[in-house]
């Protein structure tokens, strides 16, 4: 095989690749050998068809059949002897080929650049450490008592009011006609909460055990069917309990009931939660701050190739005006993250930074373990989807390469309350960017942290 250099340009270098078509007939026979033992043909018994025979009937497939496999092995022996770091699927163009002539391509292929990496301690960026204050503590402590309240029956005669769980079967019609969905049974509405329809509630105040209340109410704007959508609707609704809410007790029972071991556990439990909401939005900041230094601080000529794929990427699911409208935009964050893609990429080589498939199994189970109740459905997403499993390296490489990046730049720890750091969440969510850049993950922080109810164990 002969190998030159053809042309090089900015990125893309032209390799000029001729393998001796005695070398390629030499394959051919090896495979028509192979086929002369495997093949059985009328009239022949097995391992007997004359070498006649199959060439006459499988020459061609076999030939074409050779020539994609030297193809493929040849290009990379070419690229691995050239030493050439490649950047996406190289091109391949025949100049000559055919039975009893020397294969003759070029390969066309767009390199990746040299990067020279800046000095990291020349980088600058605020870490945040968070206090949560008792009374947030608090409050959800009381949120997730009042989530998880009971109701016991009241009087028959007794009237329900806001705070009371209501129970009714009902019987629903719009311009005096049954539509699908017009009936429902054992309905329980806690009054006050508005999570039925717009004004429900209100007109259940007042209602008691056995009584029929007529209710009149405007089904929502997005309802299922278009035709019901912002009907007008009267609900005929048989009362058949009245619940008051049973406070809930805050001690020790409850805490062991929400999967901890006492209030205090529970209370800890809690203070991580939102603390751990708040640091995710707060890491985003911090890696935004390194990110936009990262990139600003390196110059690199940028693949078109994988530029004009990332483009694809970004633009797949918008029609074509839209992909026009904010041509250059999709452009400008393409380049963006591509750069910062192969700048983060080298440095995970530099420092010889790896993921192993342990450290991806032991991240899975972390996953299973966090979500009480689901660990089966987490098991099999990634049992059924290698490609979530290769995300989630690739996720865990990036966190890796960022992490070693923190410990090498000025990182100036700053200790703020949930006060602070919402006015700081606030003020990085103004811009409308994509705040991960780089092309393996993208994160965004939209708003201020939501605490979730403790989950059982």
């Amino acid at each position: 095989m002969k190998i030159e250099i053809q042309s090089q340009k900015g990125l893309r270098t032209v390799l000029s690749v001729v393998v001796d078509k005695k070398f390629i007939q030499e394959k051919i026979k090896e495979r028509l050998s192979q086929l002369q033992k495997e093949v059985a043909l009328k009239g022949f018994r097995p391992g007997k068809v004359p070498t006649s025979v199959i060439q006459s009937q499988f020459g061609k497939s076999v030939y074409g059949e050779v020539i994609d496999k030297v193809l493929r092995e040849t290009s990379t022996k070419a690229i691995s002897e050239k030493k050439l770091k490649i950047a996406g699927q190289p091109k391949i163009d025949l100049k000559q080929f055919g039975e009893g002539k020397d294969l003759n391509y070029e390969l066309q292929i767009d390199c990746l650049p040299n990067i020279k990496l800046s000095p990291l301690n020349r980088f600058k960026a605020n870490e945040y450490k968070i206090k949560i204050e008792k009374k947030i503590i608090e409050k959800k402590l009381n949120e997730i008592a009042d989530q998880n309240k009971t109701f016991l029956d009241k009087k028959d005669n007794e009237k329900a009011i806001i705070g009371d769980q209501v129970v009714f079967d009902y019987s629903a019609t719009v311009e005096g006609k049954k539509f699908e969905g017009s009936e429902g049974k054992g309905v329980q509405i806690e009054l006050g909460k508005n999570l039925f329809l717009a004004g429900f509630d209100e007109q259940l105040v007042g209602s008691k055990k056995g009584e029929t209340k007529m209710i009149n109410a405007v089904l929502p704007q997005n309802h299922p069917k278009k035709e019901l959508a912002n009907k007008k609707t009267i609900f005929e609704c048989k009362i058949t309990n009245v619940k008051a809410a049973n406070k809930t007790k805050i001690d020790d029972e409850f805490a062991k009931n929400m999967g901890a071991k006492n209030i205090t556990d529970l209370r800890d439990l809690i203070e991580k939660q939102i603390s751990s909401q708040y640091s995710q939005a707060l890491n985003s900041i911090t890696k935004k701050e390194i990110l936009d230094q990262i990139e600003k601080n390196h110059e690199i000529d940028l693949p078109s190739n994988l530029i004009n794929q990332e483009i694809e990427l970004i633009t797949k699911n918008l029609k074509a005006e839209e992909k026009a409208k904010h041509k250059d935009s999709n452009t400008k964050l393409a380049r963006s993250r591509i750069k910062l893609g192969l700048i983060l990429n080298e440095f995970g080589e530099k420092n010889n930074l790896k993921i192993s498939d342990e450290e991806v199994r032991v991240e899975i189970q972390k996953q299973i373990k966090g979500m009480p109740g689901q660990e089966k459905m987490v098991l099999e997403y990634y049992q059924k989807n290698p490609h979530a499993s290769q995300s989630l390296k690739g996720s865990m490489y990036e966190e890796k390469i960022i992490n070693l990046i923190k410990s090498k730049i000025q990182l100036i720890t700053k200790e703020i309350d949930t006060t602070e750091a919402e006015k700081i969440i606030e003020e990085f969510n103004k811009p409308n960017i994509d705040y991960n850049k780089s092309p393996k993950t993208k994160s965004t922080f939209k708003s201020k942290p939501k605490s979730k109810k403790i989950s059982k164990k």
